[in-house]
């Protein structure tokens, strides 16, 4: 391994994705660094501000609960998706004769633009349960998308629709990995289903959680397309997500400066939640 990479061809190989990520990731990122300590607006001269920006977003109450509400859908939507990718991951490995088609049918989801899904699903949730309201007489669903709270569970319905099956493809690489011995052992020797689960299969799968978490997690922090076509950062901004949030900053207001601030102090925490969450996973993984 030392001698590979110690070659002119390993880091000639390397050379094109090396400067790809350089110029897209790299180099964004420092500008963006910079101009986070100026004024600019995108058309005129840069003046240096320091520290403003930063001590402005602190005081910014619409980015602040767009950050908290963030922090909610994400809690929410990395429980819902992979309970619901792992229960999905669990069905087609298993013995039923129809486990390729629903594994095809449950990632299909996950092929549909997230803009469109959006569209989708305000139809179900504004024309489908308004209808179904309607005649049932349930005030809730006839206005699923007017109040902050079914709005929210409205996104996370969305999010973990769309990600699920995905997900569940994680596990399924996992999951069809786990030594079929151990497990008719374990049968033999008594041990019913969950059991099983619980001391043969959730130990071995444990990397797999390390990989889900990290996806669903850094997925659910930066959506877009999704909360503004299903309900645009409404009502009142109460569904407005911290991607939306710097997008209208820079685009709507035409506060560059302010947003790029906004822009690096979220990455900094998705940033430390992610390598925490990574860390508590590959401990726990060697303790299993």
């Amino acid at each position: 391994m030392k001698s590979n990479k110690n070659s002119l061809a390993f880091w000639l190989f390397l050379a094109p994705t090396l400067a790809a990520l350089f110029i897209v990731v790299v180099v964004p990122l420092l500008f963006g660094l910079y101009y986070s300590f100026t004024n600019w607006n995108g058309i005129e001269s840069t003046e240096f501000v320091g520290l403003g920006n930063y001590a402005k977003l602190l005081q910014d109450k619409v980015f602040l609960n767009s950050l908290w509400f963030t922090t909610k859908f994400s809690v929410a939507s990395i429980f819902f998706i992979n309970i619901i990718g792992l229960g999905l991951a669990l069905i087609v490995t298993s013995k039923i004769k129809s486990k390729n088609m629903l594994r095809t049918v449950f990632f299909m989801p996950n092929l549909i633009g997230g803009l469109i899904l959006g569209f989708i699903w305000q139809f179900i949730f504004i024309k489908v349960f308004g209808a179904v309201g309607s005649a049932l007489g349930i005030e809730s669903l006839q206005s699923w998308l007017s109040t902050p709270g079914t709005s929210f569970w409205g996104l996370v319905i969305l999010m973990s629709w769309q990600m699920a099956g995905y997900i569940m493809v994680i596990y399924v690489a996992y999951l069809e990995n786990v030594p079929q011995d151990l497990i008719e052992a374990a049968e033999i020797d008594g041990a019913n289903a969950f059991q099983r689960f619980k001391a043969i299969t959730f130990p071995l799968v444990a990397p797999a959680f390390t990989v889900s978490l990290f996806l669903t997690l850094s997925n659910s922090f930066k959506l877009y397309d999704q909360n503004l076509s299903l309900t645009g950062g409404g009502p009142y901004n109460s569904t407005q997500m911290v991607a939306m949030n710097i997008f209208k900053s820079a685009f709507g207001e035409n506060q560059m400066a302010y947003s790029q601030a906004k822009a690096i102090v979220f990455f900094l925490i998705v940033a430390a939640i992610a390598l925490t969450q990574v860390y508590i996973n590959k401990k726990r993984e060697v303790e299993l």
